[in-house]
């Protein structure tokens, strides 16, 4: 009888700590100083012992207040409007596809001046459709409430997209198969199988794109204006206490580095991170 050898377990995969080369070392550690230096320095110069009185302000809580409405308006639009469109570019195969898939990125490149121009000559009263709009239905859309939630729709709806389609290309699609065999219709299969198979997909686009409108300026003062109370969101706030009241655009700007790094490291914990 002959004995069997013993097993070898493989070898366990460790991770190189090697030394690393200056070469690299040096210039990383100059681009984490290049970004970190600039938010150090809004921490230094931030008035601390007159924060709560500053946040207190009738014109700091009007910005929030609006921005944090539109921003949400905008995401439920952009949810609303996005998702259909990419679970379109992930499913469907149709002629263009490529063409509509790089149109619907073009507001990431795009310079938000340029966008909130964009807008105007569509939904402006002598736009495509905004004069339309305005001797049909008496509806206005530059420089009011509405205009902001479009013009952050526009630029925040791409980082929808690309997140719910990226969470449908890495979806298993054999429940959805299983479905339809079952004999599941095809809203059936999309809203009961797989919208929940890319929830977390969903609700991480969601958050980015949130927070991509709740510091859009550029789109925003072009298309709707810069008024307190109606269009005057937070970064428009910042721009114009720049030139009154430094301190009260350090504040403003802390709070939305704030709201920024929480909702980065919320989406860091729950859905970026790999096990």
């Amino acid at each position: 009888m002959v004995a069997r050898p013993a097993t070898v377990a493989p070898p366990h995969r460790r991770r190189r700590t090697g030394r690393i080369p200056v070469a690299l070392l040096v210039p990383a550690a100059l681009g984490l100083l290049f970004l970190v230096l600039p938010l150090v320095g809004l921490l230094v110069r931030t008035p601390w012992s007159t924060l709560p009185q500053r946040l207190a302000e009738p014109g700091v809580l009007t910005a929030l207040r609006l921005s944090l409405q539109t921003a949400t308006l905008a995401t439920l639009l952009c949810l609303a409007l996005g998702v259909p469109l990419a679970w379109l570019l992930a499913r469907i195969e149709f002629p263009g596809r490529r063409v509509v898939r790089a149109l619907v990125t073009v507001p990431l490149v795009l310079p938000p001046v340029v966008g909130g121009v964009a807008l105007l000559l569509v939904f402006g009263r002598r736009g495509l459709l905004g004069g339309w709009l305005d001797s049909t239905f008496g509806i206005t859309l530059p420089f009011t409430t509405t205009g902001v939630v479009l013009a952050e729709a526009f630029v925040a709806m791409p980082f929808l997209i690309i997140a719910v389609e990226g969470a449908l290309r890495g979806a298993d699609t054999r429940y959805e198969e299983a479905a339809a065999t079952l004999g599941a219709g095809r809203w059936t299969t999309f809203t009961h199988v797989t919208l929940p198979l890319v929830a977390p997909g969903i609700a991480a686009g969601a958050v980015l794109c949130w927070a991509r409108a709740l510091g859009e300026f550029g789109a925003t003062i072009t298309f709707a204006g810069n008024f307190p109370g109606r269009t005057q969101t937070m970064p428009l706030a910042v721009y114009l206490a720049l030139e009154t009241d430094l301190e009260s655009a350090i504040v403003l700007s802390l709070i939305l580095l704030t709201v920024s790094v929480a909702i980065l490291a919320s989406l860091r914990d729950r859905w970026i991170t790999s096990p």
